[in-house]
């Protein structure tokens, strides 16, 4: 296996909600630049298992775990397992996340509880896990989005509550982590081909408009980003908000 300057080696990394669209592109991502990634899924486990995969065969080592997002013993769970098999944890990527649309009079209770166990409680319990197995050095970056700095249609509020409530976490995790060697940051990004938000969804021909670069970005745009605040490179970086949304925000 060849890891002379791969800026990663020797790293390991677990990145949530990775076995599609931009979890899977950023664990394909961290593996090129030659950590090892641990990836966890909910409902895709054919899809995560092509990840890992595809990561094996490019000669990198990949694990797929099964953890809901919104279920902290899950979290835990999977968390530890990959700090039991590899050694430590390096790298989280908090990516896991769902949406609820609709009017906010009318999103069942229950649908909000779910998006904040997952776009909440999960980043923090899988944040507060990792931190037991990462020394200095270590890398916390948590996926966003645009939809803080401009909520570009209705209907979103709720999802755009729990991203807020992740960039109040990340600024504060700062603080807290700093003295350890530990950086936090969040990417934001804009409209991006998914499962979520596909190019040629029900919002699509309303947003791209709007996009500077005229395009909707794809998941390879949101992981170079992240590869970059988990390099070395990136070791004066913490507290960013990185804003990848091909100009929609500006």
């Amino acid at each position: 296996m060849n890891t002379v300057n791969l800026p990663l080696a020797g790293k390991v990394a677990v990145v949530t909600g990775g076995s599609r669209s931009i979890g899977a592109a950023i664990a394909k991502r961290l593996a090129a630049d030659g950590a090892t990634v641990a990836i966890t899924y909910n409902a895709s486990p054919e899809r995560a298992d092509a990840v890992v995969n595809q990561i094996v065969a490019a000669g990198r080592q990949a694990l797929a775990l099964v953890a809901d997002a919104g279920n902290p013993q899950a979290v835990r769970a999977a968390i530890d397992e990959v700090a039991n098999r590899f050694g430590r944890v390096d790298i989280l990527v908090n990516n896991a996340g769902i949406s609820v649309m609709g009017a906010p009079e009318d999103i069942a209770f229950e649908d909000f509880e779910r998006i904040l166990a997952v776009n909440v409680t999960g980043v923090f319990v899988a944040t507060q896990q990792a931190l037991r197995h990462m020394g200095h050095g270590g890398r916390i970056i948590n996926i966003g989005s645009s939809m803080v700095q401009y909520a570009a249609f209705g209907t979103a509020s709720a999802y755009t509550l729990t991203k807020g409530a992740l960039t109040g976490f990340s600024r504060g995790l700062v603080r807290d982590l700093g003295p350890r060697g530990i950086t936090v940051n969040t990417v934001h990004p804009g409209p991006t081909d998914s499962d979520m938000n596909p190019a040629e969804g029900p919002v699509a021909d309303f947003v791209r408009p709007n996009i500077a670069v005229g395009r909707y970005g794809e998941g390879q745009d949101i992981a170079s980003a992240v590869a970059y605040l988990a390099s070395p490179e990136a070791g004066f970086v913490t507290g960013a908000e990185l804003m990848v949304d091909g100009g929609f925000t500006a």
